[in-house]
């Protein structure tokens, strides 16, 4: 009988108190750090009248979140296979926190330096994308993987619900200001991120070092250090920052980019530009419209909750067909019927709450999947890739709007109204290429994770999306 291996044995006795401790942590930073991002649409919508800011300078301001967020996606994410999960990581995390809590400071009218710092802030989020799911699946026991890990990811969505709250019930009180400076708050975590939570093991042993692996696991699962084995599961090449490797398989590498930029596009689409366009087509003050996306944002966390069981239950690639199907029915239909009433209630309010089900809740089957498809070796390289992806779609989801009703346009009921239409359908047109691509995908339900083979899913294998391994770079 083989000896059981430092992994083995963590799978076997399970996670301990200091491993729930972490696993909270990073579930806090998530909904501070997306409350940081999303605030910017109810600031934007709450500055635009009195900054006279036309289309392009709004759009601006709301897609240089999402220009940061690639250029920090892949950095971090680069530096996390080289240096680190925990310490790139904390580094995202003040990132983030100080571009954030810096927009209460930016002088009236400077809608240049308010963007320069969603480039920060953005910057910050990609890393963090890039690297907290990534950690969170490391650290957790196999069998525990699949039911787990999409919970964490309802947590942006309570970011977006905090935002939503704190526009409609502090904006009058203290101002856009005020608000702003609430983005100061992820900085409260870097201490128990530094306190509580070791490295991962997993990247311990990609990079060789097995003692640290060791005492790693022997922190999460509460054990002596003597009572873990001293076997490494496996030798492995060392981990480099090059980007390249990604594209050892071109089906993944194009897999990864698409579901992640039709996903982002359509939900950044709506939350960033949402306040705005509801505020306007409805004739309501931001304060007013940031109720009504209250009750979306509650939707967002209903759908997270959903695509936090389903896959569980029916696997990642069903979940994915799914969501992307309902992206594509709900958005349609809010393009269609933007000026319906329904008992007083208006058709487009309920369609973007239905659809934040599909939009908002399909990031829980999205994220823990790229540390499942990619190999530890190349887990923050790939998260941070598909960051990147999604930081494209926040781009290209305020912008459609923006050249549909034209650029150079004061933001006004009138082109806002003109523009609803094509616009959502294109969004929703998102939500369809993202549904097509789920019927190629490989299903990683119950598969182990690998530490450096690059078929980390054996059902890669049959999957047409993946192809052939490329040449190593």
């Amino acid at each position: 009988m083989n000896a059981p291996t430092m992994l083995k044995f963590y799978d076997e006795v399970g996670p301990s108190s200091r491993y729930w401790a972490s696993f909270g942590t990073l579930c806090a930073g998530w909904a501070l750090d997306f409350f940081d991002f999303y605030i910017v649409g109810f600031l934007v919508a709450s500055l635009g009248p009195g900054w006279h800011l036309t289309y392009l300078e709004s759009s601006i301001m709301l897609l240089s979140g999402g220009l940061g967020s690639i250029f920090g996606a892949l950095l971090f994410g680069a530096l996390g296979d080289k240096i680190g999960r925990k310490p790139v990581l904390i580094a995202a995390t003040m990132t983030c926190a100080l571009g954030a809590g810096g927009l209460a400071f930016v002088p009236d009218g400077s809608w240049p330096i308010f963007s320069v710092l969603r480039l920060v802030v953005g910057a910050g989020l990609g890393g963090i994308g890039a690297l907290q799911l990534v950690m969170i699946v490391e650290i957790t026991p196999t069998p525990m993987r699949m039911k787990l890990l999409g919970w964490p990811i309802m947590l942006p969505s309570v970011g977006t619900l905090l935002a939503a709250l704190t526009s409609a019930s502090l904006m009058h009180v203290l101002g856009w200001r005020g608000v702003a400076a609430f983005g100061l708050l992820p900085l409260l975590l870097c201490v128990p991120f530094a306190l509580l939570m070791p490295e991962s093991p997993r990247w311990l042993l990609a990079r060789g070092r097995s003692d640290a692996a060791r005492r790693s696991i022997a922190t999460l699962a509460g054990r002596n250090v003597s009572d873990v084995p001293a076997d490494a599961d496996v030798i492995v090449r060392q981990p480099s920052a090059s980007l390249g490797e990604l594209y050892l398989r071109p089906g993944r590498f194009w897999f990864t980019f698409l579901i992640w930029l039709t996903m982002s596009t359509a939900g950044y689409g709506v939350y960033l530009w949402g306040p705005t366009i509801t505020s306007m087509l409805l004739k309501i003050d931001v304060a007013a419209a940031a109720k009504y996306f209250v009750w979306i944002s509650i939707a967002g966390l209903l759908g997270r909750a959903m695509f936090s069981y389903l896959p569980a239950r029916i696997g990642r690639v069903w979940s994915g067909r799914i969501l992307g199907f309902g992206i594509a029915v709900f958005l349609g239909c809010a393009a269609l019927f933007h000026d319906t009433f329904v008992l007083g209630i208006p058709v487009f309010v309920l369609t973007l709450a239905a659809g934040a089900i599909f939009y908002d809740g399909g990031y829980c089957t999205l994220s823990p999947y790229m540390a499942e498809i990619f190999p530890t070796r190349l887990a923050a390289r790939g998260s941070g890739f598909a960051q990147g992806a999604n930081g494209l779609g926040k781009i290209l989801g305020p912008l459609c709007l923006a050249l549909i009703a034209g650029s150079n346009n004061l933001v006004s009921a009138k082109a806002t109204e003109a523009a609803v239409l094509p616009a959502f359908l294109l969004l929703a047109g998102c939500g369809l290429v993202l549904c097509v691509c789920f019927f190629f995908a490989p299903e990683t339900k119950d598969a182990a994770l690998s530490l450096d083979d690059d078929a980390a899913v054996p059902a890669a294998q049959n999957s047409p999306l993946y192809g052939s391994k490329a040449a190593a770079l």
